[in-house]
């Protein structure tokens, strides 16, 4: 029986060993993640936008945004405070039985006019602890662009 028991407990720990809040965990979105965003040409000088911000999963594929700062706001929101936009995003995983997890991701940075918006859409997937995808950018004159991103989980402690 003790023999058993320990085997259990060996497993259990191997088990959850890999459950946590760092968004760097496979199938967990939970936690401060750093965002790039580089124009369509793709190269590193070419970056437009970049952000961090703290992601947790919710319920029916809901997505919260807290924590979110520009770093590199862009042409589209250079010009506003951060309580002058706001964020949403969306979060839905799947996987096989092979431990193969993936997820569609979707987040939108929308500025808070009374009229037009400038409006910075992101769609991706969600792989092996990194979140990739293309953007695209309207709205107000000078705010118009696309390309492509990756978000990382943040390394700062």
């Amino acid at each position: 029986m003790r023999k058993s028991s320990v085997a259990i407990l060996a497993l259990l720990a191997l088990t959850t060993a890999g459950c946590g809040n760092n968004g760097s965990q496979s199938g967990n979105i939970n936690g401060t993640w750093v965002a790039n965003l580089s124009d369509s040409n793709g190269e590193v000088d070419d970056l437009v936008y970049s952000f961090s911000t703290t992601f947790t999963d919710t319920s029916n594929n809901g997505l919260s945004v807290t924590n979110f700062t520009f770093t590199a706001p862009g042409p589209c929101f250079s010009p506003c405070t951060s309580n002058q936009y706001s964020e949403t995003g969306s979060f839905t995983l799947s996987g096989d039985s092979n431990g193969n997890v993936v997820g569609a991701f979707g987040m939108t940075i929308t500025t808070i006019f009374p009229s037009a918006n400038n409006v910075l859409t992101l769609n991706g997937v969600v792989s092996g602890g990194t979140i990739t995808g293309t953007w695209t950018a309207s709205g107000l004159a000078g705010c118009s662009g696309n390309g492509t991103f990756t978000i990382n989980p943040s390394t700062a402690g």
